[in-house]
Parts: C-alpha cells; structure tokens; sequence
C-alpha cells in the first residue's frame, strides 16, 4: 500500500503507526497539514498515488477540512468526512447516538447563558458543561451550584469565540470511579481499557490510571451501534457504566490508542495495519469487479 499519514505533530500512536507499516514493507507519506494548500478542485501532488491517507490532526478544525477535501478529490481516508463532522462536535455525536438508538446522557443545547442556566436547573446539581468542540477533557466543568453556574456561564459568554456561545449541558452520570475506552474498527471492538481516577473526569490525558477491560456482550453490541452511528471507521467509543447497564458519551474520530496499547495485551498499531490492508484489498477486488 502507499498510505498517507496526515499530522500536525508526529506523537507516539503516529510512530507506532509509522514502524508498523514500514516493517510490513509499505509506502509511508508523511504529510503536514501545516504545509498544504488545498485548492478547490485540485489536490495538491502529495496525494498522487496515495491509496489511503490516516487523519492524524490534531487540531478538530485542520481534521475536518482536510478530509473534506480530500473527499472532494476522490482520495480515501480514514476517517471520512462524514464521521470526522459528527464526531468533532460533542452535539452532532449526541444527535447522532441518540437517533440510532444508542443510549447516552441526557443533553441540552442552548444559545444564551440565561436558557443555559435554565436547563442546568431542570437537570439540578450536579450537571456537566462542556464546550462543543474539545478533546482531552479541556474546559469541561463539573456545575455544583447556581452560583458556579452563573460565574461559569458569564466567563463563557465573555470569552466571546462563537463556540462559547453554544452551552452544551448534560446530565451528571454517576460512575463507578472509572468510565471505559473502546478501539473498534468499523464497530469490531478490537480492545478495550478502563480509566479509573479519583477526579471525575477519567482521561488518561489527565492522569487516569489504566488498566485492561473485558467488555460484556451488552458493551460490544453497543459499541457496534454507536459505530454505526457516526459512519464506522477507525474509532474510540467511550462508556461508562450506570448500575447493570452502559451509556455512551463521546465517539472518537481521531483516536489515541498508546495508553490502550500498554494497558493491552493487543497489538494495536499491527491490528489497525491489518484492517487497512484488508480495506485496500477490498477496494481492489470491488475495482477489478467493476
């Protein structure tokens, strides 16, 4: 294969990704999207030939335009445009889970900080605000009072970026002291790891302690529906667990996976390479048919 690695900064996961490959004898490109210029209509020459170009970004907002581009100019990646919108933004990921059925928190959206407070007093204390588009638990709060809310709400609104004029409120869902990451390609759970903190946001970005997780059957069907539901793909699902049962928060489209794969016995840049070798293998047959 000849496999486009798009990226901002080369980080573990890239470089696991990156040695993978080349061991299996691969072409590697590596492209930084600092560097391009896309053009409307013509792609740029550092995707000639690409059979496949991972998304890599950092940044939710250089992810989403660049593969919208390169879905205009034909060239396959992983994940689509179409996953990489819903799942860049916390509300579209809602809309998304929720219209496929798949359970996950209760969530409001709201314009102005004065329905803001209005839905974070029908949801009580405590609730949860988070900003729309955001990773890495960065500028989630948990709300305890009206008075937190209000000092939190003003500082939005004062903020002044667009994205701060979207209150995304949500219910408190209390877990068990950990909520639970999921690797699936195109919905196959692949591995799986539980992050345990005492804070109450569990990101391993945040110091969460991790360790490997045996998903129940219940916990696998779901994370094929909230796949299914943003369009498949190289994902992390994220769950936490609620008395017997599950809900999803968040779906993924630029996963990091180093925690996952020191918490695993799995193999997880050699699974990811086998999945793709096997989507090129049948492109080429759907070609050949063709």
């Amino acid at each position: 294969m000849n496999v486009g690695i798009l990226y901002s900064r080369i980080r573990t996961d890239e470089k696991l990704l990156l040695g993978e490959l080349r061991e299996r004898g691969h072409e590697v490109a590596k492209i930084d999207v600092r560097d391009l210029e896309l053009t409307v209509g013509d792609a740029p020459e550092a995707f000639d030939g690409l059979d496949v170009v991972l998304d890599r970004c950092l940044a939710t907002s250089r992810s989403t335009y660049a593969t919208e581009f390169l879905d205009s100019y034909d060239v396959p990646v992983v994940n689509s445009a179409e996953t990489a919108a819903i799942c860049a933004d916390k509300a579209k990921n809602s809309i998304a889970l929720e219209k496929a059925g798949v359970p996950t928190p209760d969530t409001t959206v709201t314009f102005t900080a004065d329905a803001a407070l209005s839905a974070i007093e029908s949801y009580g204390y405590p609730c949860v605000l988070k900003p729309v588009v955001g990773s890495w638990g960065r500028l989630m709060a948990k709300i305890d009072s009206r008075s937190a809310a209000e000092a939190i709400l003003e500082h939005k609104e004062t903020l002044g970026h667009y994205e701060h004029s979207v209150f995304y409120v949500q219910e408190f869902v209390e877990k068990p002291g950990r909520d639970i990451r999921v690797l699936a390609l195109d919905g196959e759970p692949v591995a799986a790891m539980a992050r345990s903190s005492d804070h109450w946001l569990t990101n391993a970005a945040k110091g969460a302690d991790v360790e490997a997780f045996d998903l129940d059957a219940e916990a696998e069907a779901l994370v094929e529906r909230a796949s299914a539901a943003v369009g498949g793909g190289l994902l992390g699902v994220d769950l936490m667990e609620t008395g017997d049962s599950y809900t999803v928060h968040e779906v993924n489209h630029t996963v990091e996976f180093k925690a996952l794969d020191t918490a695993t016995d799995v193999d997880i840049p050699g699974v990811v390479v086998d999945w793709l070798e096997a989507r090129a293998d049948d492109d080429t047959a759907a070609e050949v048919v063709a």
